[in-house]
């Protein structure tokens, strides 16, 4: 198995916002890859379905042996051993880990799209990615991520949290 790098998005907006974010981050090390770049945590406005409390985010790098398929169901089980519960596309919830790329892998099944199909929409993703990752090229677009951020359309305030 090859090693492969992967950007990751970890947020949440229920419980303990930091301690779910740092139990998300302990989690992914022990199961899912060795953690190379952690960005700093951002306090960002809900997307999608706006009326709900703000989100803590961090972005993060791993190196992973996993297969993209594979990565997904270890952070699937990370989300569900740490007691997410889907009952709301959008909605508010404990964690959510999404992958943003993996190299320059592009995938799109019914299971997994890769890169994230709203990367580019989504400020809330982007700010954290370029702090860890600005040098990354979007495979489809070709596009780099601080490119991307630039022409993001999403006014969703992202700021930095401090604890």
């Amino acid at each position: 198995m090859t090693e492969k790098k992967a950007a990751l998005l970890i947020g949440g907006n229920m419980g303990d916002r930091e301690e779910n974010l740092d139990t998300a981050i302990h989690l992914i090390h022990e199961k899912a890859g060795n953690i190379i770049n952690l960005s700093s945590i951002y306090s960002t406005a809900a997307w999608g379905i706006e009326e709900q409390p703000d989100f803590l985010n961090q972005a993060l790098l791993i190196q992973t042996d996993k297969e993209p398929l594979e990565l997904l169901e270890t952070l699937l089980e990370i989300e569900t051993e740490m007691g997410r519960i889907r009952e709301q596309k959008w909605g508010p919830r404990i964690i959510d880990i999404d992958i943003l790329y993996i190299d320059d892998i592009v995938m799109d099944s019914e299971r997994l799209k890769i890169p994230h199909p709203y990367l580019p929409e989504r400020r809330f993703s982007l700010v954290p990615l370029v702090e860890i990752s600005p040098q990354w090229v979007h495979p489809v677009t070709g596009k780099s991520t601080v490119q991307m951020l630039d022409e993001c359309t999403d006014e969703g305030e992202v700021k930095e949290y401090t604890r």
